[in-house]
């Protein structure tokens, strides 16, 4: 009985509450929402989070092991990195690290979605690649997160 009253309470949690992160300006969010073309030989990965199943989890993010920054619901991330590689997006989960390998083509946008999932005792996370277009649809509805705050990587 315990245990049951246990996990209904933390799956509660999961669902409910509020992560914040800090936010960028306003007109970082929206010049970033503009999707214009990287710079030169680089290649422009947006990370995101627009659910908010797990609302209450704060997740790190890393680009090929750097800090990336804390996700939220209903946030976005922007960087670029070189064209031409094979580059690893990690995400904190309960365990370790969950990995994602894309390989960028220079000039080009990469979109992937962080989501929560359940978890033994707290949500773990996820990365999936999602396609251009959609990509776009759902960072246009989201909030530009301010970068290099992480938890300790795991």
């Amino acid at each position: 009985m315990k245990l049951t009253t246990t996990l209904a309470l933390i799956a509660t949690v999961l669902i409910t509450g509020c992560a914040s992160v800090d936010m960028a300006p306003k007109a970082d969010s929206e010049q970033a929402k503009t999707f214009k073309a990287p710079s030169a030989g680089k290649a422009g990965i947006y990370v995101y989070r627009n659910s908010s199943f797990g609302a209450a989890l704060k997740k790190s993010l890393w680009v090929d092991g750097q800090c990336l920054g804390e996700s939220a619901p209903h946030v976005f991330f922007y960087t670029e990195v070189d064209g031409g590689k094979t580059h690893k997006i990690d995400t904190e989960s309960e365990f370790s690290a969950n990995t994602l390998e894309l390989t960028s083509e220079a000039g080009k946008h990469y979109f992937v979605r962080q989501y929560i999932k359940m978890g033994v005792f707290v949500g773990g996370a996820g990365l999936e690649q999602i396609p251009e277009e959609q990509g776009k649809a759902d960072v246009a509805q989201l909030n530009l997160a301010k970068t290099g705050k992480c938890s300790p990587k795991q």
